[in-house]
């Protein structure tokens, strides 16, 4: 039996003692619609980087977005691409790796190992980053703050979602 089956027979769960409803792989949805403000925040943080937009924090202080990912940031950059475009790319990944799901099968054994491959790149980049803030550059970019919330959210969801596919999986065996 593939994991595609046990997630059609598995699409609705119910937990008897509470009478609740649970839908199998609503981890893989909530990453997805995740994915959206993501791919918003790090647009956002690429037109900063590039002078197009102004922003919206004060320079100086805890919180300087200039200092952490504006034009002239010492770290907003590697090798030339500013790290909120490599940040967008990786949450257009995420929403299309997800989107196509529905559109090939095959990806649906997969999916879990994917997706979970995809956010473990995606929150250990996002580790990184948020260390050189506070250790290196001693500031915070709020935006970035929220960024990096949102793909440790989505991490979790996609380790959490992992586990059930794989529990799903061996007790249908």
């Amino acid at each position: 039996m593939t994991t595609s089956d046990v997630s059609e027979t598995a699409a609705l769960l119910e937990d008897s003692e509470q009478g609740w409803l649970i839908i199998a792989g609503w981890q893989v949805r909530l990453i997805q619609l995740l994915s959206v403000p993501g791919i918003l925040m790090a647009y956002y943080l690429w037109l900063f980087h590039d002078g197009k937009v102004f922003p919206t924090c004060a320079a100086g202080g805890l919180f300087d977005c200039g200092q952490v990912s504006g034009p002239g940031a010492q770290f907003s950059s590697i090798g030339g691409v500013p790290v909120a475009f490599i940040g967008l790319l990786g949450n257009i990944a995420i929403f299309l790796l997800i989107w196509l799901k529905d559109w090939l099968p095959a990806l649906d054994d997969a999916m879990p190992e994917l997706l979970f491959g995809v956010t473990v790149l995606g929150f250990a980049f996002t580790v990184f980053l948020t260390a050189l803030e506070a250790i290196v550059l001693g500031a915070f970019c709020q935006f970035c703050l929220v960024s990096a919330a949102i793909m440790t959210i989505m991490f979790v969801l996609s380790l959490l979602y992992l586990r059930s596919s794989r529990r799903t999986f061996s007790a249908n065996d």
